[in-house]
């Protein structure tokens, strides 16, 4: 039994056993929080946040985080330009696809319940480089998109009042001379409002989430119920068309559905707040699910109702809803269309700033970050330093900029959390980790436990050599074969070529996982790249496809591993039609990611490499794992156990 430490080089040693340990640093992976890592910390006390989260306040944290003011707009758009009538069938499709992340999250959340959401379960399964940028990207996809959220209030505050002009001077936008600046008061006070009310406690920001998407959610029942009367007395002139229910066809539709996919991201905030939940094995995926499945019963019978009502060619692209009920008459609707604009983009901006404390409090813990950012407030329960710190951050992007023309970057920090999630589940089931960090201060406890192991290994190799396996006989008890010892050659081939196979099956399995996530790139990027001519796309997509249904098949006809049964915390949700599922789910958000267009991922790449700078300077030589010692998991409960009795000796 090996027990391998992280080791570190001087500054004076060989620079290729440096370079080979900073290779290392990028795939070290660290623990399940378990009972035993919790009470090794010598700070873990100052670290715990409150337990106050049941299933209502996850149904409402996961709606309101996921149901925008872009509902309001996006009916309109999509309908115009991609699926006409058929916008229903896009939502239903945009829905089943995030429930296919859904799915892994709702797995991993509870096998996995602390803070950190896709980062943490990164950091378990794949390995620290990965889970720094998923880190570093869901800081930038919370920080643009609380500011993006914030900046879009005061337009829709405005036309309470009566048109866009109409907010008191102090909170209505203002350009400064000789800048070109606009500046937003309203966003900027919005967001440290949602600040404060963030550091008063978990429950207490949840129930004022609740009550605010209430608001919302009885506005589209307003859509829903007083539209579907309209609809009902006029004959539903929006469907009476002589192209049909499919005027841009199938393609138009799917196409549609990657548009409105966009409105379902929010819900993985649910995850964020794992370690806050009383009951996270059952509460949070039943969470996950309920707002994903509210989410997706609303969307498709606003859109229902409004594609009815108006034919979608003559749709207001940015006031749908409200010139859909003015045709007919209600112009008074606008009204209370704009105060659930209003309070869908205030529990969207709660949203948004609600996960990222806790995303750099996660990271702080395991030192890639200043442990700043990990302080806990003891009355509250919350990371008040985290939270004030995303708080000066967001309002002063939103009070200086606009941020608009950087919404993209939201949507890829959010497609490489769920495609990484994904990715985390098969290597869950495959390959799950066999060797886990404990911290160096537990070495005398290792020593002796790995002693003892390889005593009971010698003592058991003397009485295996003893044993004698009584051949098979015949009727009259006459031994066939006679007795043949276990260390007879065709036994031990037999015993080897068995373990050899044990061990093999876990390098098939990672590779395999490797070779899929391969030729989906391949796959997405030959049906993406417009400029590709037809004999390198129908090569590119036979490669690619051959990778990913080779992979598929070995996954299915392979058996998952054993140890994750044992995996983190039991008894909770199981991701089902596993490889399937995690597979299509990868090869959806890729797909986007890759379609999300060159200039998103040009500003993306300049902040995943100030992400990579401050990783290389700090994160790696402050990483918790750095001295840690790998043990195999099957010892580290006897290792803890031992330097419990050792300690009160």
């Amino acid at each position: 039994m090996g027990f391998v430490g992280e080791g570190s080089c001087s500054s004076g040693g060989d620079k290729g056993g440096c370079f080979i340990g900073g290779m290392k640093s990028l795939v070290r992976r660290k623990q399940v929080d378990s009972a035993n890592s919790k009470s090794s910390s010598a700070s873990g006390s100052s670290h715990q946040l409150a337990k106050a989260l049941t299933i209502p306040h996850l149904i409402t944290i996961g709606v309101g985080s996921t149901i925008g003011a872009g509902v309001y707009i996006l009916v309109g758009t999509v309908a115009r330009e991609h699926s006409g009538p058929a916008l229903t069938i896009s939502f239903l499709i945009a829905g089943i696809a995030a429930a296919l992340s859904a799915f892994c999250y709702a797995e991993l959340a509870s096998r996995c319940p602390s803070a950190g959401s896709a980062y943490h379960y990164s950091y378990i399964c794949v390995g620290e480089g990965v889970a720094w940028l998923i880190g570093w990207s869901l800081v930038l996809e919370y920080t643009i998109g609380g500011s993006a959220v914030a900046r879009g209030i005061s337009p829709n505050l405005a036309m309470l009042f009566g048109s866009p002009d109409s907010l008191p001077s102090f909170l209505a936008r203002h350009t400064i001379p000789g800048l070109n600046v606009t500046v937003d008061p309203c966003a900027a006070i919005l967001v440290f409002l949602v600040t404060g009310l963030l550091c008063v406690g978990i429950k207490e920001s949840a129930m004022v989430q609740g009550f605010v998407t209430s608001v919302n959610v009885c506005v589209m029942a307003f859509v829903i119920v007083v539209g579907g009367y309209l609809g009902y007395k006029s004959g539903w002139p929006g469907y009476e068309l002589p192209v049909g229910y499919f005027p841009y066809g199938v393609d138009g539709m799917l196409a549609g559905a990657s548009t409105v996919f966009f409105a379902y991201i929010g819900f993985d905030s649910v995850a964020s707040t794992a370690e806050e939940v009383k009951n996270p094995q059952r509460d949070l995926p039943m969470g996950i699910g309920f707002a994903l499945s509210i989410c997706c019963s609303l969307y498709m019978l606003v859109s229902a109702v409004i594609v009815g009502l108006v034919p979608y060619y003559a749709m207001d692209p940015d006031t749908p809803i409200s010139s859909a009920f003015a045709s007919h008459g209600i112009s008074w609707a606008a009204y209370i269309i704009t105060i659930g604009a209003c309070t869908s983009l205030c529990s969207t901006l709660m949203g948004s700033i609600m996960p990222q404390p806790r995303i750099l409090m996660a990271m702080a813990r395991d030192g890639l970050l200043p442990s700043f950012f990990s302080d806990v407030n003891k009355r509250t329960q919350v990371p008040v330093k985290g939270t004030i710190a995303t708080g000066l951050l967001s309002g002063t992007l939103a009070f200086f900029m606009n941020v608009e023309q950087l919404s993209g970057m939201v949507s890829v920090g959010t497609l490489l959390a769920f495609t990484m999630v994904a990715i985390s589940v098969l290597i869950l089931r495959y390959v799950p980790p066999d060797e886990v960090p404990v911290p160096s201060s537990y070495q005398e406890a290792i020593d002796s436990v790995s002693l003892r192991r390889s005593s009971c290994s010698s003592s058991s190799d003397m009485d295996v050599e003893k044993t004698k396996i009584p051949a098979v006989t015949s009727g009259d008890s006459t031994p066939l074969l006679g007795e043949i010892s276990v260390g007879h050659p065709l036994v031990e081939k037999a015993a080897a070529k068995l373990s050899y196979l044990v061990r093999q099956r876990r390098k098939v399995a990672g590779w395999t996982i490797m070779f899929i996530c391969i030729g989906v790139c391949i796959v997405t990027s030959a049906a993406s790249i417009v400029n590709l001519s037809n004999p390198a796309r129908y090569a590119l997509s036979g490669i690619g496809g051959l990778l990913l249904i080779s992979g598929l098949i070995v996954l299915t006809c392979i058996d998952q591993d054993d140890a994750r049964h044992s995996f983190g915390h039991t008894g909770g949700f199981t991701c089902p039609f596993v490889p399937l599922l995690p597979i299509a789910c990868i090869l959806i958000n890729v797909y986007l990611l890759i379609n999300l267009g060159g200039e998103t991922w040009a500003r993306v790449s300049i902040w995943l490499v100030i992400g990579t700078c401050i990783y290389a300077l700090y994160g790696r030589t402050h990483s918790s794992l750095k001295t840690a010692v790998y043990v195999p998991s099957t010892h580290v409960d006897e290792i803890y156990e031992t330097s419990a009795i050792s300690l009160a000796c």
